[in-house]
């Protein structure tokens, strides 16, 4: 008989399981692998036995970070990239490096940086589920890391100011999601009609800018003009986590211009270098992954009806 394996993270709201980015990401690819996980929401991550949130217990086992608990969920056979081809998997890493490197700031940002959303919104909510005194001290932390974070990645020359940054990752993160979109076209999924790695990760970013509710909702504003990626965390949320979906996507999406084809090379540059180095993500026997097989795309790609770490 398997071990239970336990997952410590970051509650929810807003129709989702867990505001938490890499939450989200473990949590949607134990659904889609099916690994039979036990969620308890934690309302302090220095309680976690290493610090950190999300972190996976399993007897004496003690995993944090998401790409270190999604390989220990494939060693259990629990493999949600079983089906995928050499270059299918690079392709993966190529587009998990594309998310930390061009969506994982605006993403920061607008958490726990823009004044508005932080002091509104993101503050009050930890806050909210943090213990007296922690509850005074952790979001100022968290949010300081977020900035420190973005600085130490895009605070470089020939970019000083911080308005500066502000303007450059919000562009970067603009063209990062409208080549999600673009590759995502009208499937249901970023590999067919079965759900893997790489969509977890696109989902755990990707879910949390749609769904919360922010005052300064620049980058929601732009994903919204992306229906198919709107149908696309709908989906995930209603067949696999079961929950209703409120509202529906917006149609129309911008035209790829030069900056996304340049993105486009640079991913698939990085994927052929990716799969000459590793060929191992489908070796040993795994569990099939679950398929879904309900769910329809309405005419014109809409919907019908809704490893660096990703948070400070």
């Amino acid at each position: 008989m398997a071990a239970p394996m336990e997952l410590s993270c970051w509650g929810g709201d807003w129709g989702l399981p867990s505001l938490h980015p890499e939450s989200l990401t473990v949590m949607a690819y134990a659904k889609f692998s099916g690994a039979p996980l036990t969620v308890n929401t934690i309302n302090n991550p220095w309680r976690a036995p290493k610090g950190d949130v999300p972190v996976l217990i399993s007897e004496d086992i003690v995993i944090s970070q998401p790409a270190k608990i999604l390989n220990f969920l494939r060693k259990q056979k629990y493999n949600a990239d079983y089906e995928l081809s050499a270059k299918q998997g690079a392709d993966t890493l190529a587009y998990i490096a594309l998310l930390e490197e061009k969506l994982l700031p605006a993403l920061l940002h607008t958490f726990w940086v823009e004044a508005e959303n932080y002091c509104s919104v993101t503050k009050p909510w930890f806050a909210s589920r943090m213990t007296f005194p922690l509850s005074l001290y952790l979001p100022g932390k968290m949010s300081r890391e977020a900035l420190n974070r973005i600085l130490l990645t895009r605070g470089g020359p020939p970019i000083y100011s911080l308005t500066e940054v502000e303007a450059q990752i919000y562009r970067d993160a603009k063209e990062c999601l409208n080549l999600l979109s673009k590759r995502l076209g009208t499937s249901q999924f970023f590999f067919g009609d079965t759900p893997t790695t790489l969509d977890a990760f696109v989902f755990g970013f990707l879910a949390p800018i749609y769904k919360v509710c922010f005052p300064r909702v620049q980058l929601q504003e732009h994903l919204k003009q992306l229906p198919n990626l709107c149908r696309f965390c709908d989906d995930i949320l209603t067949c696999y986590f079961r929950l209703t979906v409120s509202g529906h996507s917006p149609a129309g999406q911008d035209t790829a211009d030069a900056n996304l084809q340049k993105l486009t090379q640079l991913v698939n540059k990085e994927s052929n270098l990716i799969e000459k180095m590793d060929d191992n993500l489908r070796k040993s026997p795994q569990h099939p992954p679950r398929k879904l097989t309900t769910l329809k795309l309405a005419a014109g790609g809409e919907e019908s009806s809704p490893l660096n770490r990703l948070s400070p």
